[in-house]
């Protein structure tokens, strides 16, 4: 096994003939590694992000249910009386005692 800036390279052999420690590393360390057959990068062992992609945000957004024209005049005006309210709220230091 090589270290290439943090990304460990080893080959498919090793991979196969430890395939469970490996697996492990990549779950409980998040290490990952490049796996080569003939000195050739062929594939990547990397945990699998978490959340979303951002490119997904557009069919979550589509998903939303949308806002009545009623209920988004009503949902203005609330957020109108709230800042309002807020303007008139004295700001106190949060670290006092």
């Amino acid at each position: 096994m090589v270290n290439i800036m943090n990304t460990k390279v080893l080959t498919v052999t090793e991979a196969a003939r430890h395939f469970s420690d490996f697996i492990s590393r990549v779950a409980y360390r998040h290490e990952t590694f490049v796996l080569s057959k003939g000195k050739k990068p062929v594939a990547e062992l990397r945990p699998v992000p978490i959340g979303r992609r951002l490119g997904d945000l557009p069919e979550i957004l589509s998903a939303v249910p949308h806002l009545s024209s009623d209920d988004a005049t009503l949902f203005e005006k609330d957020v109108d009386l709230a800042r309002e309210h807020l303007d008139d709220t004295e700001l106190r230091d949060p670290w006092a005692s």
